[in-house]
């Protein structure tokens, strides 16, 4: 019998989450099997995740140059909720790129169903944590045309200085939940950025399996 928290992940819907991009399978994706291979899951949470901070939170791939997109991927889709990207927060702006970067320090991934080439693939995105200097992704993988999650995985963020230099966690005011989206202001020396925060509690949906969706890192 599966467990209760593998059937409320099963239950999952587009609607559960905020921000969506579209992914077309390619024939190299698939494995021996003629299933979308399991390296690929991590490839699409990758993109997703980064897409998003990239466009809303300020997030600067590049170590030493800025990063300035000419324009939005043209496969990333918004939900209602998400709204163009301030000028300020975005890449190659002078006013409020951050200087912070994600370590990924665990990730996770159920699988429910599978998907191969030539399917088209909708996701979404979500955060179900967010604490001091750490958030908790949370990604649905959805088949185009059908409403049944196939897979949901994610990883979490431990954001750092761009030199390594880890975010003092003495305190721990910066932390959040779905039912307390007040911007804060930080630096680098106190937790996450104020853009970078900002845009993640955008993400924030609130659920019956979040916890109140706090952390204190």
């Amino acid at each position: 019998m599966a467990s209760p928290d593998i059937n409320d992940k099963k239950s999952r819907k587009r609607k559960d989450y905020v921000f969506h991009l579209e992914y077309r399978t390619r024939w190299a994706d698939n494995d021996m099997y003629g299933h979308l291979n399991n390296s690929i899951y991590g490839i699409l949470f990758d993109s997703i995740i980064n897409t998003y901070l990239i466009l809303h939170c300020g997030l600067n791939p590049s170590y030493n140059s800025p990063f300035t997109p000419s324009s939005p991927p043209a496969a990333s889709t918004s939900a209602a909720s998400i709204s163009p990207p301030p000028a300020a927060m975005m890449i190659g702006s002078h006013n409020n790129p951050t200087n912070q970067v994600g370590i990924v320090v665990s990730s996770y991934c159920d699988y429910f169903a599978s998907v191969s080439f030539p399917d088209m693939l909708d996701l979404g995105l979500r955060v179900t944590r967010l604490g001091f200097s750490s958030v908790t992704y949370e990604v649905g993988v959805f088949k185009r045309g059908e409403e049944n999650v196939k897979a949901l995985g994610g990883f979490t963020h431990v954001f750092v200085g761009k030199d390594g230099t880890r975010l003092n966690t003495t305190t721990t005011s910066a932390t959040t939940n779905s039912n307390n989206n007040n911007n804060r202001k930080t630096d680098a020396g106190s937790g996450m950025e104020e853009g970078l925060r900002a845009g993640l509690e955008r993400l924030m949906m609130k659920r019956s399996d979040d916890n109140g969706g706090s952390s204190k890192l």
